[in-house]
């Protein structure tokens, strides 16, 4: 890939197709090396070294391709994004072409100095990753004593330099007695939001699939945050978990009230499952998928530019035609706004447009029949 804007031709979609949707998030793993050793890692992440990730040059090209599509948010993360020595170059590229560059570190990394560095790089917002409200429970999950103590120091860095921060959780029946206590503990810290993550076997994810919680206990979890809209100062999104966005509604209607959303930003609350639809994540290697989950190779941005990948690819416009998705999810009256977790429903049966294995919901239209 080319330093600049690499030479690609801009096909014309079919009649009556749509070119491509709005490119709202874009996750970068810019690394694949980490100094953790998560249980849930999706990409099984260690100490490297990695061949064939992005150099300089081609990351440069390639955020010149996202620039061409919109002002996106883009998420440097991997692995362990610090752990990248041209880093700061990419993030200060990205924010001089006008995208909106934020970082994803496990916090472990970040001293006074890379703070420092991250904020004159023009990063806006960092997410941390907190798993358990103590130390013991923390380090357990992250594979490597020191890991809190690590990302509470970071933390406290990153606020010194001026940068905002969230708390990012994965939820496991491990942990899930906890969530109340990881959100005080994010309200104390100073962080502006709460990101919950569902687990999502794959990677070393896949090892671990007896710590994911049902789907009951799925339901009672995103009642119970949607409860905390009005008691906490964070902005909450649930991530994984896109039965989060028919609770909204349905809690809404019921409590009178009108259902309004962020519509903009990290925290934008707009619709249960964007993978190939407003986000798409890209592998150390180029290699373009729905979502870091989601393990379906939808182009190579090394061999094929980004925009056509993003406007033409056949798995994309798949995700995008709701009116495709299959067995419950197909015949459910939320589908526009939830779609159930495609890299759920691929895990289970291998099939991306699959229903969504862990839903207890039954679709109006499906008991009536």
């Amino acid at each position: 890939m080319k330093n600049k804007h690499p030479n690609h031709t801009a096909k014309t979609p079919p009649h009556g197709e749509k070119k491509g949707a709005q490119l709202r998030l874009v996750a970068w793993e810019t690394t694949r090396n980490c100094n953790l050793n998560c249980v849930h890692c999706r990409a099984a992440a260690t100490r490297g070294p990695y061949s064939g990730e992005l150099d300089t040059p081609s990351a440069f090209g390639l955020l010149d391709q996202i620039a061409e599509i919109g002002s996106p948010i883009v998420i440097l993360t991997g692995g362990e994004p610090l752990l990248r020595p041209d880093i700061f170059e990419i993030a200060r590229y990205g924010n001089d072409l006008g995208l909106r560059m934020v970082m994803a570190p496990n916090g472990t990394l970040i001293t006074e100095s890379i703070a420092r560095k991250m904020a004159d790089a023009g990063i806006r917002r960092i997410s941390v990753s907190l798993d358990g409200a103590t130390r013991d429970k923390h380090d357990r999950f992250r594979g490597v004593e020191g890991a809190f103590d690590g990302a509470l120091k970071g933390i406290e860095m990153a606020k010194k330099a001026g940068i905002e921060f969230q708390i990012n959780t994965t939820i496991t029946r491990v942990n899930l007695p906890e969530i109340p206590k990881i959100q005080e503990l994010a309200v104390s810290l100073g962080a502006v939001a709460h990101h919950i993550f569902l687990l999502v076997p794959t990677g070393r994810g896949k090892y671990i699939v007896d710590q994911e919680i049902t789907a009951e206990e799925y339901e009672e979890t995103l009642n119970w945050f949607y409860e905390q809209r009005d008691k906490t100062p964070l902005q909450l999104k649930a991530t994984c978990a896109p039965h989060y966005y028919r609770i909204l509604r349905q809690r809404a209607k019921e409590d009178g009230k009108k259902v309004t959303f962020e519509t903009h930003g990290l925290d934008a609350v707009t619709r249960g499952c964007l993978g190939g639809i407003g986000f798409c994540f890209i592998s150390h290697r180029g290699i373009v998928q729905p979502c870091g989950f989601l393990h379906v190779n939808c182009g190579d941005v090394t061999k094929t530019s980004f925009v056509d990948i993003w406007n033409q690819s056949e798995t994309f416009t798949a995700l995008r035609s709701y009116d495709r998705l299959k067995g419950k999810c197909g015949g459910c009256e939320y589908k526009k706004v939830c779609g159930g977790c495609r890299a759920r429903a691929f895990e289970a049966t291998g099939d991306i447009l699959a229903e969504e294995p862990l839903c207890s919901y039954q679709p109006v239209s499906l008991s009536r029949s």
